[in-house]
């Protein structure tokens, strides 16, 4: 069996600290693997150290990690990849047990769960805010995720080829795994350590703003993904809506004969119109998101699977 080939993607910004000691422990952890190192208009020495330490320069002039990890996935060619961020956060020594977990049990993606014991290397607000969006993704996708939040992930050629990678920031990792639940793929998890930033390194993930485009993104992905659920719900709170403010009207109509709050009863009738129509587009969009995942499920099986 011929030795696949292992690329390493390591999308940077300003990382000047760290990318050297980056690209130079994950060649020790991968000899046989090529280190790909992509600026994210860094304003820094990034590019000049990660060239130094032995990576391939590669870059993206739109802003935020979603458009650099679709840069690389486009233009690298390779049998594996591993996803890692160039913080020194994540530990190269889990590599290879990565890569052997994904060749051995054929898998698709397997993710590197933190674990961490150092405060500053995983904020509170971080924290906690992966572990309610990793929930919220668990639940309504219905697969038990661990970290969804990690940017330490090794994938296979054929999930790579095929993922569509329309996010444009931090979000990205809520879409990888969202695209791996949505179409059955198979996926694996092993536990990393996780650590601090070095000195002189910043954390480009705002809690709150970047918080809320994931969870805007969740939002959008259930709606185009889980159509009959999401318009259901919305049609149910429509239906409640509309019966809280008509029941009163009827009751006062069957008393008296008449109807004096007749903006009510209008209103009430456009609400219960709103939620049976609602249902009608969950329905109709159902069948239309069963479509789109036909098509990328055979987009996925066109491309050769590991021999």
């Amino acid at each position: 069996m011929s030795q696949p080939r292992v690329a390493v993607l390591i999308p940077c910004h300003n990382e000047e600290v760290a990318i050297g000691r980056v690209v130079a422990a994950f060649r020790a952890a991968l000899p046989e693997a090529t280190i790909y190192a992509y600026d994210n208009n860094s304003t820094d020495d990034t590019v000049a150290v990660a060239r130094a330490a032995g990576a391939l320069i590669g870059r993206e002039t739109l802003q935020g990690k979603g458009h650099v990890v679709r840069r690389m996935f486009a233009d690298v060619d390779a049998d594996i990849y591993l996803l890692v961020d160039g913080d020194e956060t994540y530990d190269p020594a889990v590599a290879p047990a990565m890569i052997g977990m994904l060749r051995e049990q054929r898998l698709d993606m397997v993710t590197a769960a933190r674990v961490s014991r150092e405060q500053a290397a995983y904020r509170r607000g971080h924290r906690t805010g992966n572990t309610l969006l990793t929930w919220l993704v668990s639940t309504l996708f219905g697969a038990p995720v661990s970290d969804m939040l990690s940017g330490y992930r090794a994938f296979s050629r054929r999930f790579v080829k095929s993922f569509p990678a329309l996010s444009a920031g931090f979000e990205t990792e809520t879409e990888l795994t969202v695209h791996a639940l949505q179409l059955g793929l198979p996926t694996g998890e092993i536990r990393a350590a996780y650590r601090e930033r070095p000195e002189g390194s910043v954390s480009k993930l705002r809690t709150y703003s970047d918080g809320f485009r994931i969870l805007q993104l969740i939002v959008m992905l259930v709606k185009d993904e889980r159509p009959l659920p999401f318009f259901s719900v919305c049609g149910g709170a429509l239906l409640g809506l509309g019966l809280g403010l008509g029941i009163p009207v009827v009751l006062e109509f069957l008393r008296i004969g008449l109807v004096p709050r007749l903006p009510t009863a209008i209103v009430s009738a456009a609400l219960v119109a709103l939620s049976f129509l609602s249902f009608a587009c969950g329905l109709v969009l159902d069948s239309v998101g069963r479509g789109r995942r036909e098509t990328k499920r055979l987009a996925y099986l066109a491309i050769p699977g590991p021999g």
